[in-house]
């Protein structure tokens, strides 16, 4: 019998009760909202780097795992039905989107920016790809830095993976922290309401529910004889996956006449499968809706699926890291990691405070944790000044992703041009991918200066405290 994968999940399982259990008793981690995630990885980023090769155990099988659950995430996501009762805010709905297109053509273009300055003076040989490991690692999150790094190895990036998933992991900490020191800065000046900031002085941050207490989950929509409803919801999820991998084979056979051209293109088109598995998950919900079985899915169990999802990637992608392999480009990771700060803890609060009318500050936070993180440490952030989500920041946002997930499909698809660059000796590849995002950034400095009007270059804080 083969326990490998067994004693692989078992030690991720105990690296995350150990975390939560710190988590719930180290103020030091209470205060600055590190997920118990955060700190199951680190302590997995030890063991897997200096103890668990005594073991013959490998690292390998936590970066397959990272891969596949970004995708589990993404279709848990998009199955999950619309509420009808909403109404959609056009007007803050194309704020959201300038907002959230605006942090990844500055974190790509700036990043390609300093990339190509470090290759022009002292560092020639370097990767140029390295580059988008910032906004892979920091607006996109440990999965995907993961799965579209993946093919840049094969084209001579040695430890791509590993790079992006450090930028990831300090993607997460600049969150927490930063995100923490954002909200005291906004108690100091007022930004948050007085009763709200009252109850954020006195909150435990354990982690834990008191006892007693219990938190609104899920609900069943199956008869437990026939299926259990998490079976259900699990079942639909891995067809869905299923069918993701069924059309990327297809298409890899469709293509495979045309040789190694086919070859990189299919590599490349692996290392986007969430884009479709996303489009596989919308398949199956917009079939599901015209049958009238729509309502079969519960959208608090796929919540729980997806948190399930997103605590095992963060975890396991900071394990699946290599210290060997990330040592060698300590030079371009410290400066990339400065840039992101930069452009996350200070532009991006600037230009939210006069873009948005209304909720600023809780819109900056849950921008600045997803800019950083992923949505989970957005909407972490966001719950310390907003406990039970009465702000129309978080709905709004969700309408807006919608958009962009489209708006940037041509930066995803056009990731690999800077490591063809490298691999085939053609810079105007690099210079095609810089022009791109130099258009993403200045079309949304337009759109800013339409959107924000008079106050977009006003100078002074301008975040105006909203009552909830």
């Amino acid at each position: 019998m083969n326990f490998e994968y067994i004693i692989h999940l078992g030690i991720i399982s105990g690296m995350l009760l150990l975390g939560a259990f710190l988590r719930s008793r180290i103020r030091f981690l209470q205060r600055f909202l590190i997920p118990s995630s955060i700190i199951a990885g680190a302590m997995m980023l030890v063991f897997y780097n200096y103890i668990a090769p005594h073991f013959g155990l490998s690292a390998d099988f936590l970066g397959d795992l990272v891969y596949h659950l970004l995708n589990i995430s993404f279709i848990a996501t998009m199955l999950r039905t619309g509420d009808k009762n909403t109404e959609k805010r056009k007007g803050v709905v194309a704020e959201g989107t300038v907002s959230i297109v605006a942090q990844y053509g500055l974190q790509c273009f700036l990043a390609l920016l300093l990339v190509f300055i470090l290759t022009r003076t002292v560092m020639p040989d370097l990767f140029p790809a390295i580059a988008l490991s910032l906004p892979l690692g920091f607006e996109l999150g440990p999965g995907q830095a993961y799965s579209m790094s993946l093919p840049w190895e094969s084209l001579g990036f040695e430890g791509a993976t590993s790079v992006g998933l450090c930028m990831a992991a300090i993607g997460f900490l600049v969150g927490s922290v930063g995100g923490v020191i954002l909200i005291n800065i906004g108690l100091k000046r007022g930004w948050v309401e007085k009763s709200v900031a009252d109850e954020i002085r006195k909150g435990e941050g354990t982690g834990f529910l008191k006892k007693g207490e219990r938190g609104e989950a899920s609900y069943s929509t199956t008869e437990s004889e026939s299926i259990d409803s998490l079976t259900y919801h699990i079942a639909l999820i891995f067809f869905c996956y299923l069918l993701s991998w069924a059309l990327l084979t297809l298409l890899g056979i469709i293509l495979s006449p045309f040789g190694a051209l086919a070859e990189e293109l299919m590599n490349s088109l692996w290392g986007v499968n969430f884009i479709f598995s996303v489009f596989v998950a919308s398949f199956v919900r917009m079939v599901m809706t015209r049958l009238g079985i729509n309502y079969t899915i519960d959208n608090g169990t796929m919540n729980r699926i997806n948190g399930l999802a997103v605590d095992l990637t963060v975890a396991a992608s900071l394990g699946a890291i290599s210290i060997v392999a990330i040592t060698r480009y300590w030079l371009p990771i410290l400066l990339l990691s400065i840039l992101g700060i930069l452009i996350t803890c200070f532009i991006l609060p600037w230009y939210c405070s006069r873009l948005f009318k209304d909720y600023q500050f809780f819109r900056m936070l849950l921008l600045f944790g997803t800019a950083t993180g992923t949505l989970p440490t957005g909407l972490a952030l966001l719950r310390v000044v907003d406990p039970e989500f009465k702000s129309p920041a978080s709905t709004d946002y969700v309408y807006s992703t919608g958009v962009v997930f489209f708006l940037v499909i041509p930066i995803i698809l056009c990731a690999n041009l800077p490591a063809y660059s490298y691999a085939q000796n053609r810079p105007e590849l690099m210079y095609a991918m810089m022009a791109l995002t130099f258009i993403y950034t200045l079309s949304c400095l337009i759109a800013y200066r339409i959107l924000a009007g008079k106050r977009a270059f006003k100078r002074g804080g301008l975040f105006l405290k909203d009552n909830i």
